[in-house]
């Protein structure tokens, strides 16, 4: 595991050099808040990290209930009875198990990992605009229905989930990145991810932190970049 602090958001990082999957520790006064649940081997990891602070993890907010995303839930869950879980309501029916589709969405099948035993069920139930503690609840739907980013308004350190990669090439969820396909691979819409990615480059992150791949500082750049290059390969395949 590779930990990495930048301002009050510490990355967590397991199977770096493989295939980093990435948590992340949002420190606020009254404790921890943990972003996403890893793998299920990541629970040791989270505990060990969060124990560093001397703070309990009072929270676990999730991105999206894809399995790499969502691991460690049942075990965190167990671990830490109190703390308490958000995901979107749209997410909600995926962390459940389901990849029904709700009337006026696309109509693409839902791919990726969609868990089958999950038992956790959330406390919270979170829509665009909602705060959570420093973070302020950004909805991004594209690599699932119900995708949420999350910015923390003092420093605005972005975590974005599988909005962006920067894995194996700066990439919009979707849009292939050969050396690492597997975000474009579980991607539910890509016209719809390619408007959630133009709406975060619009929040000026001071820093991207993502599901796959380093954080990424000052990324403006970079994600107009990996906005465009989308752009122009969706047009190709149209």
């Amino acid at each position: 595991m590779k930990k990495t602090t930048v301002h009050q958001v510490t990355q967590l990082s397991f199977l770096p050099r493989l295939f980093p999957v990435n948590v992340y520790l949002v420190e606020e006064e009254d404790g921890l808040t943990l972003i996403d649940a890893g793998m299920p081997f990541s629970l040791k990891g989270i505990l060990k990290a969060a124990e560093s602070f001397g703070k309990p993890i009072t929270r676990i907010l999730l991105t999206h209930a894809h399995g790499d995303h969502i691991g460690a839930l049942d075990s965190l869950k167990e671990a830490i009875p109190t703390a308490e879980v958000y995901i979107s309501r749209r997410d909600r029916a995926l962390l459940a198990g389901s990849r029904d589709l709700e009337a006026g969405e696309p109509q693409t099948p839902i791919k990726g990992s969609v868990p089958q035993n999950i038992r956790t069920k959330p406390d919270h139930l979170l829509a665009d605009g909602d705060r959570v503690g420093s973070l302020l609840a950004v909805a991004t739907p594209g690599h699932t229905p119900g995708h949420m980013a999350f910015l923390d308004t003092r420093s605005q350190v972005l975590i974005a989930g599988d909005a962006f990669q920067v894995r194996g090439g700066m990439g919009v969820s979707g849009h292939m990145q050969p050396l690492f396909p597997f975000p474009a691979m579980a991607t539910w819409h890509k016209d719809t991810a390619l408007t959630s990615a133009r709406r975060l480059a619009e929040l000026q992150p001071s820093w991207l932190a993502v599901g796959h791949g380093r954080m990424l500082e000052q990324p403006q750049d970079a994600m107009t970049r990996a906005i465009e290059r989308a752009e122009a390969a969706f047009r190709e395949v149209k």
